[in-house]
């Protein structure tokens, strides 16, 4: 006669029924659930407050110095790249698991309630719903920030060479200037006169300039576009 294999899961279920404090256990899972739920909720909610807060009371020791950056470094990094450095509230995005995850962690080693996150990422992300590479903060004080957590996909890898005009009116102005001589160059000779001249070349390439820097003008006047030290840290969307 063969004998029954051993099904584990009936022996575990039958040494639940046997022990006599599985209510109890069944209460304590019940309970850790609940506090995970309510400091989830805590996260949530204090992700979404609009009151500002200047720092948490870290335990500076117990900081990863990696992680430390001055407001000039985020700056650099927000305006190279055109960026926005804005509180919490005003991203639209999703918040992943993980970053949950290490501010938990961040507030059960340094025993407090963090606040005031900020988060670094592109305009848009403060406007509707993407992926790309958003940073999470939490401020220290004296305008310095502890990051937290990055998620999504990097950013392009030419991103900072065509935000590059956005960074001031100088380097607009490069570029116009630099676009209206090569579309010069692609005007045929002798297209307006029979014999070209450097005076011809100089004439068309002024009204080129004149015709893009006009187009430039009312894009930017248009969509009420700014350059990126003037919206790295705005609040308004038009930027």
């Amino acid at each position: 006669m063969l004998m029954r294999r051993t099904n584990i899961q009936e022996k575990l279920i039958l040494a639940k029924k046997r022990d006599k404090s599985a209510d109890e256990i069944l209460n304590e899972v019940n309970d850790l659930l609940a506090k995970e739920h309510d400091t989830l909720k805590r996260i949530e909610g204090n992700m979404k407050r609009k009151d500002s807060v200047i720092s948490n009371d870290f335990e500076f020791d117990l900081l990863e110095t990696a992680g430390i950056y001055h407001v000039r470094h985020i700056k650099k990094i927000a305006v190279d790249y055109r960026l926005r450095f804005l509180d919490s509230h005003y991203f639209k995005g999703d918040i992943p698991p993980e970053a949950i995850s290490k501010i938990k962690n961040l507030e059960k080693t340094h025993g407090l309630e963090l606040k005031g996150f900020k988060i670094l990422a592109p305009s848009k992300l403060f406007k509707l719903k993407d992926k790309d590479d958003p940073i999470l903060f939490a401020p220290i004080g004296n305008d310095y920030y502890y990051l937290i957590h990055k998620w999504g996909r990097d950013l392009h890898p030419l991103r900072k060479i065509l935000m590059w005009p956005f960074k001031n009116l100088v380097n607009l102005i490069a570029l116009v200037v630099g676009i209206s001589y090569l579309v010069t160059l692609l005007v045929p000779n002798g297209l307006f006169s029979k014999e070209s001249s450097s005076f011809q070349f100089w004439v068309i390439f002024f009204f080129m300039f004149k015709c893009i820097s006009s187009i430039v003008i009312f894009y930017g006047f248009a969509l009420g576009k700014n350059f990126n030290p003037a919206i790295w840290n705005s609040k308004y969307l038009k930027t």
